[in-house]
């Protein structure tokens, strides 16, 4: 196929920021982020070298899991903002350089989005054939064994049609039929219509979900290992994780690419093994950026993230970009998942993020070290896991982005209650980081300024290097990387001044490595001069 000039490609290299916009600024006083809190923190983002920006769904949404149940694709979330709002967040932003990302959920609506409202109201709706629906089993139960992500059965009987329908989330969100053309094109024009409002992409909410199989056959036992894709005990063989998808995917690519400046598809490619994941690349004519579940959920090891980082750079096709990002919205973050608090792993974590090649992806507080909040039963929003008690909520990786050390955190105005609590805030938050030199905030700042000046632009190569257990050294460009993975120090083989230049270390000061020791928990980046 006919790919973009090279110098529109702006993501090797670069670093995007997630925001989940609920909880990143109020503005107005009502508890709530919104898409002018935003607008408000892009000198910051700007001052941090993010190069783009995702958003969390902005679109209109009864908010039963909170915009991922979309009623409206073409408009704003009021409770966020308005369209101009969105506009000129998207103006401002170029304006430093940077570029928005909407997120768009194309596996299902809301069941108040007008197609459902029509297509509900009988068997020969224009819409019905949108939304995908069976007649119940013999038994008069769901037609099949699928499961919901509540743990509930994945089918609600319709009584007025006697139909069962689909939603592999809540009730309220029921399935598209992705086998009906129509659905294609009113995704097309969806596309067309933010992109020529000057978005620069999409996150792909559950990519890896739009066909399920035409038979509706039942899901298989998952393997005991599979931690990432297991769903209940069931494999998603049949209900996601259909190979028709990807015909979609060539479809979206070629609208992206049509623009002077392409558009970017990054895929929410829930998947657990790095092959299925490189097939969502096509043959370069698919999505340009996938989300690596099997490294996001891989212990915080030397041995076990060199391993996958390996496998998943010889399994792309050549020339695609990987994605490096261990938090997001839907998980625990990563300073509480891999590094239980401690601020030396978040410190390695950060190194080893930042220099590795592809895009890297930080979600909102990564910078700063937040940790998971613990959100009580009686304040949990998270409808999805709302069963548990809030033990397993969402929630806990939402709370809001503490700007400072004031009651508030700097997210909402004095005396007003965030729609979920704050963490504890008076150490980490960004304005006490961001005056301390040696801070986190100020460590991820270096690392990001260094990712954009090393490897802006281009994918740049990747080696690892023979080293002792527990250590993970790597050379990426013109950079050597010795990451320490251990509770000890370690003496390096390699006098430090041999491996060039050091340009960022993790370790407290007073433990530098120029004694040709590591502490523990720590890494160092060495910059290689080019030889004459």
């Amino acid at each position: 196929m006919d790919r973009p000039e090279t110098q529109s490609i702006w993501w090797p290299g670069a670093t995007l920021y997630q925001v989940y916009v609920r909880s990143f600024r109020d503005t107005n006083g009502d508890g709530y982020g919104d898409l002018p809190g935003i607008t408000a923190q892009l000198d910051y983002l700007s001052w941090l070298g993010v190069d783009g920006i995702w958003l969390s769904p902005t679109m209109p949404s009864p908010d039963d899991d909170w915009g991922y149940d979309v009623s409206d694709y073409r408009g704003v979330h009021p409770d966020l903002g308005t369209l101009a709002d969105l506009d000129e967040l998207i103006a401002e932003a170029g304006q430093r350089g940077m570029r928005v990302l909407l997120d768009l959920v194309p596996n299902h609506t809301s069941s108040v989005h007008p197609w459902f409202v029509e297509a509900v109201s009988g068997p020969d709706a224009p819409h019905r054939g949108y939304y995908v629906w069976a007649d119940p089993a013999p038994d008069g139960g769901p037609p099949n064994n699928w499961i919901a992500a509540t743990g509930q059965p994945a089918w609600t009987l319709d009584q007025a049609s006697g139909q069962y329908y689909l939603h592999n989330f809540l009730p309220s969100q029921p399935d598209l039929n992705w086998w009906d053309p129509d659905v294609h094109e009113e995704f097309r024009q969806i596309l067309r219509f933010w992109f020529d409002r000057g978005v620069a992409g999409f996150r792909i909410d559950v990519a890896q979900g739009l066909y399920k199989d035409a038979q509706l056959r039942d899901d298989p036992p998952a393997p005991k290992d599979d931690v990432v894709t297991s769903r209940f005990g069931l494999a998603q063989v049949y209900s996601a994780n259909r190979p028709e998808s990807h015909g979609v995917f060539r479809d979206w690519r070629k609208i992206a690419d049509s623009y002077p400046s392409p558009r970017l598809l990054l895929g929410e490619t829930w998947v657990g093994d790095l092959s299925s994941l490189a097939a969502f690349h096509g043959h370069g004519d698919e999505l340009q950026l996938t989300f690596n579940f099997p490294f996001i959920f891989t212990p915080f090891t030397a041995e076990g993230l060199a391993g996958v980082v390996g496998e998943t750079l010889a399994k792309l096709p050549a020339g695609e970009c990987p994605v490096w990002t261990a938090s997001n919205h839907d998980i625990s973050r990563f300073p509480t998942r891999w590094c239980g608090g401690d601020e030396r792993k978040v410190r390695l974590a950060l190194l080893v993020l930042a220099t590795l090649p592809g895009t890297l992806v930080l979600y909102y507080g990564d910078e700063i070290g937040m940790t998971d909040v613990a959100v009580p039963a009686a304040l949990v929003q998270d409808k999805m896991r709302a069963g548990a008690g809030g033990k397993f909520s969402r929630d806990r990786s939402r709370t809001p982005m503490p700007w400072d050390a004031s009651p508030s955190a700097g997210f909402t105005a004095p005396g007003v209650t965030p729609w979920l609590p704050l963490g504890e805030h008076s150490t980490v938050n960004v304005a006490t980081e961001r005056a301390d030199p040696a801070s986190t905030l100020s460590l991820c700042r270096d690392l990001v300024r260094l990712r954009r000046g090393e490897f802006g632009g281009q994918l740049a190569s990747y080696t690892q290097l023979p080293s002792p257990p527990g250590l993970w050294v790597y050379q990426t460009g013109a950079l050597t990387v010795v990451a320490n993975f251990t509770g000890s120090p370690v003496r390096l083989a390699e006098p430090v001044a041999e491996l060039g230049e050091v340009v960022v270390s993790t370790a407290p000061a007073g433990e530098a490595a120029e004694a040709g020791v590591l502490a523990p928990w720590s890494g160092i980046v060495a910059r290689t001069e080019p030889e004459d």
